[in-house]
């Protein structure tokens, strides 16, 4: 714990000689949002996690490519299970991790301050739950996904 304080606290002053005095990403963010996991059969997958308590929160297409998307919930718990022919079948298959934010315009200026918007990702829209959602993705220092979400 003191190791992550002195690394935060060296990059803090790091930035600000740099003259990027900066909101931190935590002003923002309210929590997990929901774990993206590719599938190659939705409904071998819609099966297994309902037989785990889960329910169909949400259920769309992906516009782009007309494959299924589905927002499986339990308790305060979403999974994002979306066909992919790409679905990674093994251990570690999990794509991304979505982080739920107020303010992604905020959150994606603090990302691009920071010069971590390692996939040089833009704010994408989709028309997903009620009034859709706003979201852009990074890659983390082990190539996992980093996605900033937020709900309209």
């Amino acid at each position: 714990m003191l190791y992550l304080k002195a690394v935060r606290c060296y990059n803090e002053e790091k930035l600000i000689r740099k003259g990027k005095f900066f909101m931190k990403i935590s002003d923002y963010a309210t929590g997990l949002q929901h774990l993206g996991i590719p599938t190659k059969d939705m409904a071998e997958t819609l099966l297994f996690y309902s037989e785990l308590g889960f329910e169909i929160a949400h259920a769309t297409k992906n516009e782009a490519t007309g494959q299924a998307v589905n927002f499986l919930k339990l308790g305060n718990l979403v999974i994002e299970a979306y066909e992919s022919d790409d679905a990674a079948m093994c251990c570690g298959g999990i794509e991304h991790v979505a982080i739920d934010v107020t303010d992604i315009e905020a959150v994606y200026d603090i990302i691009c301050k920071r010069d971590l918007n390692t996939l040089n990702d833009e704010i994408h829209f989709l028309p997903f739950w009620e009034n859709g959602v706003k979201f852009f993705t990074i890659e983390g220092p082990n190539k996992e996904k980093v996605e900033f979400s937020q709900y309209l």
